[in-house]
């Protein structure tokens, strides 16, 4: 593990970045694990963690379904798309709208996490994750420029907090489903594990529980040395956007450390409530000499 050159010390507290409606909602109660197993331990890369956090302890309630990012409409919120189905094999612009309760595209979004709007989209397997700020027309149609999808299932999420109405400044996560025709193979879930290589950077993650919740420390390395680069990436050191296998509900956090003077890393370290047990797939974006990065992990969580 890489010594970091920062002080260690943290106030445990959540971060005004940290969404905290995603955060709670993924306590949904009574979930089982993706392959039939029941939580009894947190797990990475094999290794059990003791005192996993149900919602009872932590005195949380049980939160619909659309506080998972799985429903197209939240508090008269909807993601509305023109197109059911889209082409395999080639890039297009996926056009979209949100309105808003009265039933018309929402054009006032305040500016969070340095974007008005956030895209997802993730294959029913977790494989072909994209995360893209699209662009909107004066008249609330957004287009997200979608690199080439392999044949599946997918699912498409907005992040976005209104500038006005009764749900001003508060995040709101909807999602809606569409089919990209053709042979669709599966690909398995790689197991859990504590590391992983992308464009030669190493990322080790660990786990711990830390009140009621998980903190999770990513350390970067390069060629065996810590990194100390890293660049802001959407006003933070990086963006962690998680996805439980077989529902596919939706996290996203950035890093308790703050953006200073010099450059990040080589440890940041997040906050999170994956209160629904089973296997989660992390992809961890950071930013190097104007190059972003992707790691991708497997997280076991009771």
């Amino acid at each position: 593990m890489f010594a970091s050159r920062r002080s260690t010390s943290r106030t445990w507290a959540l971060a005004s970045c940290v969404p905290v409606l995603l955060l709670l909602g993924l306590f949904a109660g009574g979930a089982s694990s993706a392959d039939g197993r029941p939580g009894t331990a947190g797990e990475l890369g094999g290794t059990a963690l003791p005192g996993s956090a149900t919602a009872g302890t932590l005195g949380l309630p049980d939160l619909p379904l659309t506080s998972l990012g799985l429903a197209a409409e939240r508090d008269g919120y909807r993601l509305d798309g023109a197109d059911a189905d889209l082409p395999a094999g080639r890039a297009v612009g996926y056009s979209f709208t949100v309105t808003g309760p009265d039933g018309r595209p929402v054009t006032d979004f305040a500016v969070h996490q340095a974007k008005q709007l956030h895209f997802y989209a993730i294959r029913a397997d977790l494989t072909g994750f994209r995360h893209l700020h699209p662009t909107m027309a004066a008249d609330g149609t957004w287009t997200a420029d979608l690199a080439a999808l392999a044949p599946g299932h997918w699912r498409l999420y907005t992040s976005f907090v209104p500038n006005s109405g009764a749900r001003k400044g508060s995040e709101i996560v909807v999602s809606r489903e569409l089919t990209v025709p053709g042979e669709a193979a599966a690909v398995p879930l790689p197991a859990p594990a504590g590391t992983t290589t992308v464009d030669g950077y190493t990322v080790v993650l660990r786990s711990e529980p830390k009140a009621g919740a998980l903190r999770l420390t990513a350390t970067i390395g390069r060629d065996g040395r810590p990194v100390t680069d890293l660049q802001p990436y959407l006003d933070s050191y990086a963006h962690l956007t998680a996805f439980h296998e077989g529902d596919q509900a939706l996290a996203h956090l950035h890093p308790m450390d703050q953006v200073g003077p010099g450059g990040g890393g080589p440890a940041l370290e997040f906050y999170a409530l994956l209160g629904r047990p089973g296997n989660w797939r992390l992809f961890l974006q950071f930013q190097t000499a104007g190059q972003l990065h992707t790691a991708e992990l497997t997280l076991h969580v009771a």
